[in-house]
């Protein structure tokens, strides 16, 4: 069909107080919102100020007080444990409602905050709505985050009560939460005085008399007495979760999440950018301890009416690179949503996508790819692999929601390779240089999104206003500063091409390791690959290449490597002063599958690093030095000051 973008779009620009108040229509407010937007409050101003909600009702009690009552809305696929369950909206409200009863049996109530160090099962999402439900404040922590990250997340948070499971199930480990969270609660300096645990067969954990109780009994016994908790009205403005994210200080950024934006901004995008159906199957493969999962794995498709897909495996490995195919098939998903690491990982076990012919994928319409950049060789492998529409956007932690996408709900318009397409409404984004002028289209800069944010996006960070303005609002005045860097060209595409510290200059040229990696991925035995920049004393840096080759290649590493450092210098040029390559067995990665740039650079520099606290292997890193010191790297040099992170990026 004809898109719809460009009318969609000119409304928001001709009046964005009446699109937003037409987007909550799609609501349900206990009181509705008069005032659309109060530029006096907050950082940059709030969205409807004087509006109340409970987004449990929204998400829950609205389909199973109506006709969605008996619809499945949640469906747990935990391929390593052979498990797959399924609860219905009427199910899962009277689940959620007896939970919230406990919670708050045991003294949670309208504002306090909640812990959740959760793997990827049912109790996680059962446990973020309760939350909701009776106006607590949940804050999610990552399951791989080690004890001190923990620590950290709870002094800041200060919850009054702490959720957690005995053990998480990966496939070739179980990893115990338990002590985790017991040694986090031994650093922490305002640790709760209460927790509970939900016991996992693989791993039952110890409970600690007085402070721990078994998540199953305290439910058991609601329920025998009856026990659900109603749903709390709150105010619009009031924060529904915390989630951190990394601060340059050490100390976690606490991104806040308001509760009415929030429905709205997911309300509205269910139907327009992802083109969902009331009733139909969505599955995201993500964690919830991201942002992602909360948007798009539990409140997104939950307010819409939609099944959301609980996947608690990887896309390689439970068991083989067809895995995510038979969740497709297997649970009619209309729409998927994956990071592009994930489709790397499959097109290096399973190029020609001989494992995707064994499932029915009749039902599947449109991939959706987010996490970090795609590049243009695996969005044209997909799309001609699997013969549909694939759909690169562009978010933030931060945000909460796309950036810029390709609607697929308003008619998907014509794709350019690398680009993530158009700003979706309530993101007036550009590229600005130095000194905050936007440059000229196709120019590289610096993006930033004019205030205020739409709806969904942070209104602060928790407790620290000043920090929230240090961080995201100071640099370019009246904006928010991305972090990202990229163009804005002719037609109003966006590019993005990496953070603005992947930005590397070289002798004086602004260069993008985003466009290198591009060039390293079209060479036909690369899997993966990553560029960073290495300091260097003449040219201030130089640019570095790490390449991982498909399964299976015959070809010798070396002569992959020549071919790469060619391939740059034919299509980028010589200014690129691209003169390594590195062929590794794998990069380091974020248990997200974030790739660890920063860390890599730091080792290459030969300057003093830390170990991220969510890499997935530590041995990884170990294999990047190893493949420099045989390289004669790093060189006695000048080591270049680590960059500063700005927020968290898709990208």
């Amino acid at each position: 069909m004809a898109s719809r973008y460009a009318e969609v779009h000119a409304a928001w620009r001709r009046d964005p107080e009446a699109f937003w108040r037409e987007a909550a229509r799609a609501v349900d407010w206990i009181r509705p919102p008069d005032r659309i937007f109060d530029p006096a409050s907050g950082p940059y101003g709030r969205w409807f100020p004087d509006a109340t909600l409970n987004i449990c009702h929204n998400a829950l009690d609205r389909h199973a007080d109506g006709a969605r009552r008996d619809q499945v809305a949640l469906i747990h696929d935990s391929p390593v444990t052979g498990a797959v369950s399924r609860f219905t909206y009427g199910e899962m409200r009277d689940t959620v409602a007896t939970l919230a009863a406990v919670l708050a049996a045991e003294g949670v109530g309208y504002g306090d905050r909640v812990v959740l160090y959760m793997p990827m099962i049912p109790q996680a999402v059962f446990a973020m709505l309760a939350c909701a439900r009776i106006g607590a404040v949940h804050s999610v922590v990552f399951g791989g985050f080690a004890a001190a990250e923990l620590a950290k997340r709870i002094d800041d948070a200060a919850p009054k009560l702490v959720l957690t499971a005995s053990c998480g199930v990966e496939p070739a480990r179980i990893v115990p939460y338990k002590p985790l969270l017991d040694e986090a609660l031994r650093l922490a300096r305002h640790a709760p005085a209460r927790c509970l645990v939900w016991q996992r067969p693989q791993a039952p954990a110890g409970l600690v008399p007085g402070r721990d109780r078994d998540w199953a009994e305290a439910v058991a016994a609601a329920e025998r007495a009856g026990m659900r908790a109603a749903c709390v009205e709150v105010k619009a403005t009031d924060p529904l979760y915390i989630l951190y994210t990394s601060g340059t200080t050490g100390l976690p950024k606490g991104v806040v999440r308001d509760t009415g934006g929030y429905a709205v901004a997911l309300a509205w995008s269910m139907p327009n950018l992802y083109g969902v159906a009331p009733g139909e199957a969505f599955f995201t493969a993500s964690d919830i301890g991201w942002v992602v999962g909360h948007s798009y794995i539990v409140y997104g498709p939950l307010i819409h009416g939609a099944t959301s897909v609980l996947y608690e495996g990887k896309p390689v490995g439970t068991p083989d690179a067809g895995a995510v195919w038979r969740v497709c098939a297997d649970h009619g998903v209309a729409a998927f949503f994956t990071a592009p690491t994930a489709f790397r990982a499959i097109r290096k076990e399973d190029p020609d996508g001989v494992l995707r012919r064994h499932h029915d994928l009749s039902r599947l319409r449109t991939l959706f790819l987010a996490g970090e950049r795609a590049d243009p060789t695996t969005v044209r492998w997909a799309e001609q692999g699997f013969g549909l529409p694939v759909v690169d956007h562009w978010w933030q932690t931060e945000t909460g929601w796309c950036i810029a996408g390709n609607p697929a709900g308003l008619g998907l318009l014509p794709t350019k390779a690398g680009s993530p397409t158009v700003p979706m409404p309530g993101f007036a984004l550009k590229a600005v240089d130095e000194a905050g002028a936007e440059v000229p289209p196709g120019t590289m800069g610096a993006l930033v999104i004019a205030l205020p944010l739409p709806p969904g996006a942070l209104p602060t960070l928790w407790g620290q206003d000043g920090r929230m303005v240090d961080s995201y609002l100071s640099a370019f005045p009246g904006h928010y500063e991305t972090g990202d860097a990229g163009t804005v060209d002719a037609d109003g595409y966006v590019w993005v091409m990496g953070r603005t510290d992947d930005i590397i200059n070289v002798a004086g040229h602004r260069l993008s390791t985003g466009g290198m990696e591009e060039v390293l991925a079209a060479h036909p035995d690369v899997a993966e690959c990553a560029v960073i920049g290495m300091s260097d004393a003449l040219k201030g840096e130089v640019p570095l290449g790490f390449l991982v080759l498909k399964a299976g290649s015959a070809r010798p590493r070396a002569a992959v490597e020549g071919e790469v450092v060619a391939l740059v210098r034919e299509r980028i040029g010589p200014v690129a002063a691209f003169k390594l390559a590195v062929a590794v067995d794998r990069l380091p990665k974020t248990r997200s599958g974030k790739i660890l740039r920063g860390t890599m650079k730091r080792i290459a520099d030969g300057a003093d690093w830390a170990l991220p606290a969510t890499i997935e292997d530590p041995a990884t890193l170990d294999e990047i030095g190893l493949a420099l010191l045989a390289r004669g790297l790093p060189a006695e040099r000048p080591a270049v000051s680590p960059a500063v992170p700005g927020p968290e990026t898709s990208r």
